[in-house]
């Protein structure tokens, strides 16, 4: 059983992977494989692509890569990756999910998908208290603005909401989000 989850930055993806994860999913993101490869740590591959020069795995490298990488070895490429990485689970959370290929893959594989949304502003805060390393050219709301923006612009993220199995609006507490996400998880669970 494999399910993704896709949203825009600081939606609460991970947060959602996390609650999976606690319900007995392995959990992987979409850009582990990216991390993996760029930082060389590719032992729990059966194969990988190929190896690039070892760098330090910044937001930037990151899109970077992953956009070379699709355009080399198909826009399904990080799906495959982190599928294989996690071939030893019988069921997988995939954090991170980034595009129309990346859904579909996930749903040839027999898998769900959750849409996780929520108002830019809630985002932004999030981020803010969050003080991840890959955010820290984030120093305003017009710099988050500009971010989420380029990000839309680059993956479409607002379109791939009308793909997903089930949608979740994350601007409540965390207990709300594990209500929500633990319905889904029965739903899926009964499904299998």
């Amino acid at each position: 059983m494999i399910v993704g989850v896709v949203g825009k930055i600081a939606a609460g993806k991970t947060t959602v992977a996390k609650f999976f994860e606690e319900k007995g999913f392995c959990r992987v993101s979409c850009s582990d494989p990216l991390i993996d490869l760029l930082t060389h740590n590719v032992s729990e591959y059966s194969w990988i692509p190929e190896l690039p020069e070892k760098a330090e795995p910044t937001r930037d490298r990151l899109i970077e890569f992953g956009k070379y990488l699709k355009e080399e070895y198909g826009e399904d490429i990080l799906i495959r990756l982190a599928v294989d990485k996690m071939r030893h689970c019988e069921k997988v959370v995939i954090d991170g999910v980034r595009s129309r290929e990346e859904i579909e893959a996930i749903k040839r594989l027999g898998g769900k998908v959750i849409y996780v949304e929520a108002s830019r502003k809630v985002r932004f805060e999030r981020l803010m208290k969050r003080k991840a390393s890959k955010d820290k050219g984030i120093k305003s709301f017009e710099d988050f603005k500009a971010m989420d923006d380029a990000e839309e612009r680059l993956y479409h993220t607002s379109e791939l909401k009308g793909l997903a199995d089930y949608v979740i609006v994350n601007e409540g507490t965390l207990e709300e989000l594990r209500e929500k996400v633990e319905k889904i998880i029965e739903d899926v669970a009964g499904k299998v």
